[in-house]
């Protein structure tokens, strides 16, 4: 998700009720590591080849004793 579309969904969907998030899929990390520059802040990324685990563009959310 770039910064452009994530503003495009973002006016597209004004009037949804539901919490939006942001997802992006990779199928392995070299791939996330070619696009992460362009991914949007406060978007989730999710890779394929680890599919346990996000990566989170929105930090403040995580921020926090476990």
């Amino acid at each position: 998700m770039s910064e452009t579309r994530v503003l495009e969904l973002k006016k597209m969907l004004k009037d949804c009720k539901a919490e939006l998030i942001f997802v992006t899929g990779f199928l392995t990390r070299p791939d996330f590591r070619k696009w992460m520059l362009d991914v949007a802040w406060e978007t989730e990324v999710w890779i394929a080849d680890n599919p346990d685990h996000l990566v989170h563009f929105n930090g403040h959310k995580f921020l926090g004793a476990y």
